[in-house]
């Protein structure tokens, strides 16, 4: 009985454990599975936060995306607006001085070659000397037999010495050689180079009108601006007159951004734009036009310390395709007639540079964006072509009638042909007393036609402003709508000044010469030196 209960106790005992195991086991269990979950539902929350962070992270990128769009688009209007007073920080004039290079040769360096090889050493050769035991049995006579042979070593060491020391020394002064050489012949490109800025230099003191058109067209060219602006240009000088005429290229409205600004919409996970007002585009590429026309005629006058340009003729056209038509056109978006008298007035700093257009009594297109085109003050193609950049000396230029050299009849003859080839019916009143002509033209235009007086001096200075008042007085006294004064020499710039405004048209000698090969197909040249 005592045993059964014992046995009985036992399987109890051991129920008990197998259920505390069981237990154990089981919280275990439930453990491993709470720390499952709390681990899963911590991957959860991470991966839940890094989406976050993700999208967090992108909505940044596209955010200075934008923001760097702005302020792209910022610094390029700002550039813009600032295209006058960056060039007035700028010293334009061409110092000639700093053309020319000087030479600093590099010190001789011969390398190794430089090195005397280092001549034989009779110690490596000299046998050791027999001592004790071994000068008793003949070790005299082999000591003597090994001096022989390191002599005979020894001479041949020193004529293989003899031979690379020579080669050696031949081959370093073939080394400097070259160095002079070359010495001389960079001292020789930096003379060459030196003595053509020299001539450059002394060709534009002297007024040569191609070097001059090549002095100011290295000024236009160290123009920086940005870079979608054309800056192609054609320049021409009149000596007699000291003009400087310049037709430059503008750019076109596009270099106005047409976008305003640039927006991100998280929702559609876009970037818009604004546009910016086609009235705001007009108003900036009007400034534009003024600001590149006046900074380009204070470069001219700024770059010119010798005194050599007195006014400045100024074109400003653009090369675009006409979206009407498909044609490509240049019309003259703004052109202007100043001296350097009036312009050195101007506070550049400070000036709004559309209103200083108007103060300069330029002429500027109504309407850009159409294209309108303005009637240059002089066109470029009326100058002499012996004074454009573009120089072609005719052949014939000896055989072609000198206008100084006409009398009075052939030249009177000669512009009333021109005036009567170019459409108008001429009526020759009576000679001047300067030789020229006096001409009553009638214009059959309507609206813009009627009567035209005409007055030409064939003379060889400048005309004074007088004879542009006179011809205004008798264009009064006339009754007549315009007055032409024609002279084979050029105006001043009281002359131009005075004309300003009124119907008057100065036509000068380059002009003239333009005006007979187009309309009258004569081919003259005005040549002074004829006549003395």
């Amino acid at each position: 009985m005592g045993i059964i209960r014992e046995m009985q106790r036992a399987h109890a005992r051991q129920v008990r454990a197998q259920r505390q195991a069981q237990a154990a086991a089981h919280r275990h269990h439930q453990q491993l599975v709470r720390a499952a979950e709390s681990a899963r539902k911590a991957a959860e929350r991470a991966a839940a936060a890094d989406a976050r962070e993700r999208k967090r992270l992108y909505v940044e990128v596209r955010l200075a995306e934008v923001a760097a769009n702005n302020s792209e688009l910022l610094s390029h209007l700002e550039e813009l607006d600032n295209l006058l007073t960056a060039t007035l920080t700028v010293d334009d004039h061409i110092d000639f001085g700093r053309l020319k290079k000087s030479v600093e040769h590099p010190a001789f360096n011969p390398g190794s070659l430089g090195n005397p090889l280092p001549p034989p050493d009779w110690r490596h050769f000299e046998p050791p000397q027999p001592s004790g035991l071994g000068k008793l049995f003949g070790g005299q006579a082999k000591y003597q037999q090994q001096v022989n042979l390191a002599q005979h070593a020894f001479g041949q060491a020193q004529a293989q010495h003899a031979t690379a020391e020579a080669d050696r020394q031949r081959r370093l002064a073939a080394a400097y050689q070259r160095y002079q050489q070359h010495r001389e012949k960079v001292e020789a490109e930096v003379a060459t180079h030196n003595a053509e800025v020299e001539r450059f230099a002394a060709a534009v003191a002297a007024g040569d009108p191609a070097e001059v058109v090549e002095y100011f067209g290295m000024v236009l060219s160290n123009s920086v601006y940005p870079d979608d602006f054309p800056q192609q240009y054609r320049l021409a000088y009149v000596p007699e007159s000291r003009q400087l005429i310049v037709e430059y290229h503008l750019p076109t409205m596009e270099v106005v951004p047409a976008i305003r600004e640039y927006r991100y919409v998280k929702a559609r996970d876009e970037i818009t734009t604004t546009a910016r007002p086609a009235k705001e585009i007009r108003e900036r590429y009007a400034d534009i036009v003024a600001q590149v026309t006046l900074r380009t005629v204070h470069e001219m006058f700024e770059a010119d310390r010798s005194g050599l340009v007195e006014t400045v003729v100024y074109n400003g056209i653009v090369h675009t395709t006409d979206p009407r038509t498909g044609a490509a056109v240049r019309p003259c978006l703004v052109t202007l007639r100043t001296t350097r008298e009036v312009f050195a007035e101007l506070n550049l700093s400070k000036v709004q540079p559309t209103a200083c257009l108007q103060h300069l009594n330029a002429s500027v297109s109504k309407r850009p964006e159409a294209l309108a085109p303005v009637r240059p003050v002089l066109e470029f193609d009326m100058v002499d072509k012996r004074f454009v950049d573009e120089v072609d000396v005719l052949a014939d230029l000896d055989q072609r009638p000198n206008l100084l050299k006409l009398t009075p009849t052939e030249f009177e003859s000669l512009i009333q042909n021109l005036f009567t080839r170019m459409g108008l019916d001429t009526k020759q009143t009576r000679p001047s007393r300067d030789g020229g002509v006096d001409c009553v033209a009638y214009d059959p235009r309507p609206i813009f036609g009627g009567k035209v007086v005409i007055q030409a001096k064939r003379y060889r200075n400048t005309v004074d402003v007088s004879s542009v008042r006179d011809l205004f007085g008798t264009v009064q006294n006339e009754g007549a709508s315009k007055g032409i004064l024609v002279t084979t020499s050029g105006y001043g710039p009281a002359s131009y000044d005075f004309a300003s405004g009124k119907p008057l048209e100065l036509i000068d000698g380059s002009n003239l010469l333009y005006l007979l090969a187009e309309h009258a197909e004569v081919k003259a040249r005005i040549d002074p030196s004829e006549l003395d």
